[in-house]
């Protein structure tokens, strides 16, 4: 089976990271796996360091002729059964073109709805959601927002859509749980792109009324320099530049999680699922969330993690400086979190659902 998968951000995020443990495990299976990008770095040397072929295309347009003939040009280099998945619209659009141009009716299309956001209206949405073969859903929370501006007087339904719900997972092995570490200071950790709708703000404002407490908190994970750079200064402004580490990225973040005693991921914007929450809870991690997205189709509130409104920077301090203060939470919290991802969320749940959908 060939799998591709069209990727048209520049920037590496949850969604990429999707991508690639798909890739991992059906290039492990033996599938001929390939991932047509936008020729963006970020992107494409995390891909290549995986071992999975890349191929460049001018992606990120309903009416682009080249991106179209690029996926034409993938799909006539081999005839065996194909699946292309898409994680934008317009590239489900293009695949969708492509697929019709080349005459292949036997190639699977598959959209993977990564937002919390409407479905829509356009005349090239609507061709896209009725002509996939499948529309997969993160989460619930994601599902229920797409339909929610599912209004275009009765003249489709969500009956006519193939749609169904798949919670993320990770593609790693589940290693034993390590112990927290016992010397040193509580160490709290952000995790995840670096962007305004994160919450990374909030934390910075949450530092300052935790100045009393041995803590000290990093922050891992890239962004635009100019906003990386407002942060610093936010830091600065609050007294609190002292408190934070600003460790370098890596590619593997299962050593920083391990190094930490709790994760803090204030989301300010709804998440569609939350990939970083469920890191930690891999690693046996208590994690801080906010309320406002899928994070509550996982997490049960004081159990598997800790909930807490958004743009609410008193709230978070307490919450933080309760887990800073109790080994005893910490660990009951992150236990349960860990029993959680191995009975609902693991990769074995997760790909047990989609690979079916490719055999199809």
């Amino acid at each position: 089976m060939r799998v591709i998968h069209i990727l048209s951000s520049v920037m590496w995020s949850g969604v990429e990271r999707y991508a690639l443990d798909i890739c991992r495990h059906c290039s492990r299976n033996g599938d001929d796996v390939l991932v047509v990008t936008r020729d963006a770095r970020a992107v494409d040397d995390v891909f290549r360091r995986n071992g999975i072929p890349i191929r460049f295309a001018p992606l990120g347009g309903f009416l682009s002729y080249h991106a179209v003939k690029g996926i034409c040009d993938v799909i006539n280099e081999s005839r065996d059964q194909t699946v292309i998945h898409c994680h934008d619209t317009r590239d489900a659009f293009a695949a969708l073109t492509a697929r019709s141009m080349v005459g292949r009716n036997d190639i699977k299309v598959i959209l993977t709805w990564h937002y919390v956001k409407r479905a829509g209206k356009s005349p090239f949405h609507r061709f896209v959601y009725r002509n996939v073969d499948n529309l997969i859903f993160v989460s619930n929370t994601a599902k229920t927002k797409f339909f929610s501006g599912w209004h275009w007087k009765g003249r489709y339904s969500e009956d006519e859509i193939n749609s169904l719900v798949i919670h993320n997972s990770l593609n790693i092995d589940l290693d034993p749980v390590e112990p927290e570490p016992l010397k040193g200071p509580v160490i709290a950790m952000y995790l995840g792109r670096l962007a305004p709708d994160k919450g990374i703000e909030d934390i910075i404002d949450a530092l300052k009324y935790l100045k009393d407490i041995k803590l000290r908190f990093r922050i891992v994970g890239t962004g635009h320099p100019d906003y990386v750079d407002s942060l610093r200064r936010r830091a600065l402004n609050a007294g609190v530049m002292q408190m934070i580490d600003w460790p370098r990225h890596r590619e593997n973040t299962q050593e920083f999680i391990r190094m930490s005693h709790f994760g803090v991921l204030p989301s300010a914007a709804p998440e569609a699922f939350g990939m970083s929450n469920i890191e930690f809870m891999k690693e046996g991690r208590p994690i801080i969330a906010t309320d406002n997205g899928a994070q509550h189709e996982y997490i049960t509130d004081g159990k598997e993690g800790i909930l807490v409104p958004p743009h609410n920077a008193h709230r978070l301090a307490w919450e933080m400086k309760r887990l800073a203060l109790s080994s005893e939470i910490r660990v009951s919290i992150g236990l349960a979190a860990r029993q959680k991802f191995e009975s609902q969320i693991s990769w074995t749940h997760f790909i047990s659902r989609l690979y079916p959908l490719y055999q199809e």
